[in-house]
C-alpha cells in the first residue's frame, strides 16, 4: 500500500513549495559529478563512469537516509520512505504546470501563454502561434505522463519485491535527470551523455508501452476514439529518435483527433521530426483539459494496476 499511499499524496498534494525536494540534491549530485568526469577525450568511457557514479551515490544516499531514520525510529523510517515515494511522483504538479497556459490562452494572452509553456518545454516558444503552443502543450503532458508517472510507478512497484521501492523509484529518477541533463545529442554531450541518454531508453522502455496501452483505456472510458488512437499508435509511435517519446504522444494525438510533432525551434535552430496522428482539426485551448482526462483516467487504471500486482 505504501505506493498507492504515495500516489495518493501526489494527486492531492502535488509538489509544496515549502517542502525540500530530493530531486534538488539529484541535480546537484550530477552538476559535482559532471564537473569531475566531463572530457572531450575518452567522452563515452567518461560517460559511463559518471552515469555510475551518480547511481551509486544516489542509492548510497537513499539508502543511508532510511537507515538512519530506521535507527530512530521505524515509524519516522515509514514516513520517510513514503515521502521518498510520493515526492518522486509527477502526476499533480504536471496538470499543475500546465493549466496556466490553458488560462492565458483562454484570456487572449498569446504572450503570457508563450512564457508559460517555456517554463515546461525544453523548445523555443518565442515564435509560437495558439496551435503550436497548445501542440506543444499536450505534447509535454503525453511525454511527461511516461517519465514522471507510469515509469515512477512502474520501478517502485518492481522494487516492492525486493523491499527497496523507494530505491528504485530514485534510481529511475537519478537516470531521468541525468537525461534531462547531460543526454543531449549535441556536441558537447554527443559522447558524453551517451551512456545517460541510453539508460533512459532501457529504464523507460517497457513503461512507455504499457502507458500508451494504458492511455487508450482510459480514452475509451473517457468517451474518446480509441479505435483511433490504437490506430495511430500502431502507426506512428517510432516517429521519433527516441525510441519511447512517440508512443504516449502518438496515443494522445488519436484521442484528441489532431497533430502533434512535425519539429520546432531549439536554440534558434529548426529541428526536423515526423509528426504524429492526422490533422483532423484545429487544436483548441480545451484539447489541454481534454490531455488532463486522459491523464486522470490513465492515473486511476495505474492505481488500480498497482493495487492488482502489489
Amino acid at each position: 500500500m505504501q505506493v498507492l499511499t504515495a500516489f495518493l499524496l501526489d494527486a492531492l498534494l502535488g509538489d509544496p513549495k515549502w517542502l525540500p525536494h530530493p530531486i534538488k540534491i539529484v541535480g546537484h549530485i550530477i552538476s559535482f559529478y559532471e564537473k569531475i568526469f566531463y572530457s572531450e577525450k575518452y567522452g563515452k568511457i567518461r560517460g559511463v563512469l559518471f552515469c555510475l557514479s551518480v547511481l551509486a551515490t544516489v542509492i548510497a544516499v537513499v539508502s543511508l537516509v532510511l537507515l538512519a531514520a530506521g535507527y530512530t525510529a521505524a515509524f519516522l523510517e515509514r514516513v520517510l520512505n513514503i515521502y521518498l515515494l510520493y515526492s518522486a511522483i509527477a502526476f499533480k504538479s504536471l496538470k499543475d504546470e500546465s493549466m496556466p497556459v490553458f488560462h492565458a490562452l483562454v484570456k487572449g494572452d498569446i504572450e503570457q501563454a508563450r512564457k508559460k509553456v517555456g517554463w515546461i518545454v525544453g523548445r523555443d516558444t518565442d515564435r509560437l502561434d495558439e496551435e503550436g503552443i497548445i501542440r506543444a502543450t499536450v505534447e509535454t503532458i503525453a511525454e511527461s505522463y511516461i517519465d514522471g508517472i507510469v515509469s515512477v510507478l512502474f520501478w517502485m512497484t518492481a522494487g516492492l519485491f525486493f523491499g527497496r521501492a523507494a530505491i528504485f523509484a530514485w534510481f529511475f529518477k537519478a537516470a531521468s535527470t541525468m537525461d534531462s541533463m547531460v543526454g543531449y545529442d549535441d556536441e558537447r554531450y554527443h559522447d558524453f551523455g551517451w551512456a545517460s541518454a541510453k539508460l533512459d531508453d532501457i529504464l523507460n522502455f517497457i513503461p512507455a508501452r504499457l502507458g500508451a496501452l494504458i492511455s487508450i483505456c482510459a480514452g475509451a472510458f473517457a468517451g474518446m476514439d480509441y479505435r483511433r488512437a490504437w490506430r495511430i499508435f500502431i502507426r506512428d509511435r517510432l516517429n521519433h529518435k527516441s525510441p519511447n517519446s512517440a508512443h504516449a504522444e502518438s496515443v494522445f494525438a488519436g484521442l484528441l483527433g489532431i497533430r502533434l510533432g512535425g519539429g520546432a525551434f531549439y536554440s534558434g535552430e529548426w529541428e526536423s521530426r515526423p509528426s504524429l496522428g492526422e490533422d483532423l482539426r484545429t487544436p483548441e485551448p480545451k484539447d489541454i483539459l481534454s490531455a488532463h482526462k486522459i491523464l486522470n483516467i490513465s492515473a486511476v487504471l495505474c492505481a488500480a494496476l498497482i493495487l492488482v500486482f502489489s
